[in-house]
């Protein structure tokens, strides 16, 4: 159903690691540790600035892939791992796109069900990898048939 997708990239879109953004986050995952909210504690730090907690790439725009045209509704979080060449600063403007890796499917108890594997990237701005993020996104039988409608 999706396999033509595979191999697609959505277009870079210029993201900024914003300080109230980041403060805002920690907040809401309750993990309020000074080097993500103290600013005094981020010129101290080893990178001389605040950094975004790990999970923050989460909100950020990848871009829309062509023709890719997922539901908004009915889809099951399968599982999410990140990677760091080096954490995100608070302040830095970074580049991020997505990229179809896979699509398969497989039979269940509640039915067919198919696998999207969707990887995304965070680039500095000379192009240098920041973080990649793997996702896996589950389409049950029930999304997948209102997807072929």
């Amino acid at each position: 159903m999706l396999k033509p997708s595979i191999g697609k990239r959505s277009t870079k879109v210029k993201n900024t690691v914003e300080r109230g953004a980041v403060k805002k986050f920690a907040e809401a995952i309750g993990d309020s540790h000074p080097i993500f909210v103290c600013e005094e504690t981020g010129r101290k730090s080893r990178y001389n600035e605040n950094i975004a907690p790990p999970t923050f790439p989460r909100v950020f725009d990848y871009g829309t892939i062509e023709e890719l045209n997922l539901p908004a509704k009915g889809l099951i979080h399968g599982e999410q791992i990140y990677h760091y060449e080096r954490p995100l600063l608070v302040g830095e403007e970074i580049f991020c796109f997505s990229e179809v890796k896979n699509y398969y499917e497989r039979s269940g108890k509640s039915g067919d069900m198919g696998f999207l594997l969707l990887k995304r990237y965070g680039e500095d701005l000379e192009g240098n990898l920041i973080f990649s993020e793997e996702q896996v996104v589950i389409i049950t039988e029930a999304v997948r048939k209102e997807m072929m409608v």
